[in-house]
Order: C-alpha cells, then sequence, then structure tokens
C-alpha cells in the first residue's frame, strides 16, 4: 500500500504563486508514476501533470503548460508542483495520485488540498 499526502494549498490573488507538495510513504518503491489531479465544483476531474519515475519525463495539460512545473525527489519521496500564474479558473482540489505501471489507472490517491485563487 502507498499512503500519500498533500499540502500547499491555499487562497491566493490572481497572478500570484503556490507550491504544492504530495509525500508518499509506505510501498513507495513500487510507484511508476506520481500526477496531480483537480477538481472544481460541479465539473469532473481533470488530469493537470504527471511525472514518471524512470527518467524523470513530465506531462502538462495543455491549460498549464508554462505556468505548472512538476518535480519529483525520489530520495524524501516527495513531488510537488509550483504553480505560477495563477488564474481563477485554476481554483479546484488539487489530488495527488499515483500509479505502480505504465498505463493503468491510478491506484492510491491523495485527499485533496485546497487551491483558491481570487480575481
Amino acid at each position: 500500500q502507498v499512503q500519500l499526502v498533500e499540502s500547499g494549498g491555499g487562497l491566493v490573488q490572481a497572478g500570484g504563486s503556490l507550491r504544492l507538495s504530495c509525500a508518499a510513504s509506505g510501498r513507495t518503491f513500487g510507484i511508476y508514476a506520481t500526477g496531480w489531479f483537480r477538481q472544481a465544483p460541479g465539473k469532473e476531474r481533470e488530469f493537470v501533470a504527471r511525472i514518471n519515475w524512470s527518467g524523470g519525463s513530465t506531462y502538462y495539460a495543455d491549460s498549464v503548460k508554462g505556468r505548472f512545473t512538476i518535480s519529483g525527489d525520489n530520495a524524501k519521496n516527495t513531488v510537488s508542483l509550483q504553480m505560477n500564474s495563477l488564474k481563477p479558473e485554476d481554483t479546484a482540489l488539487y489530488y495527488c495520485a499515483a500509479r505502480t505501471t505504465p498505463g493503468s489507472q491510478y491506484n492510491y490517491w491523495g485527499q485533496g488540498t485546497q487551491v483558491t485563487v481570487s480575481s
């Protein structure tokens, strides 16, 4: 089992920055990739960014490219999401997720951290 705990959410004005962190514990050696997702009220959950631990490849949703940066620290079993130039439409509950197999669904999810961007 893997446990994921997010932190770093909060309230920020448009144009500001936040840094989210996801701390993993448990059987972390089996994680293939860690991703960030978000869900705004009344909307479906959507992919934000992902990092593959083998090779360090990163992927982003078009809506956040150039503004968000995902990074990982293997030694600390943490994944961070640096969010710059935030917009009101970035307001959502942000989740960290991990999967153990390439191309599979995400096996593990955190509880989420709220990000609110005021205009």
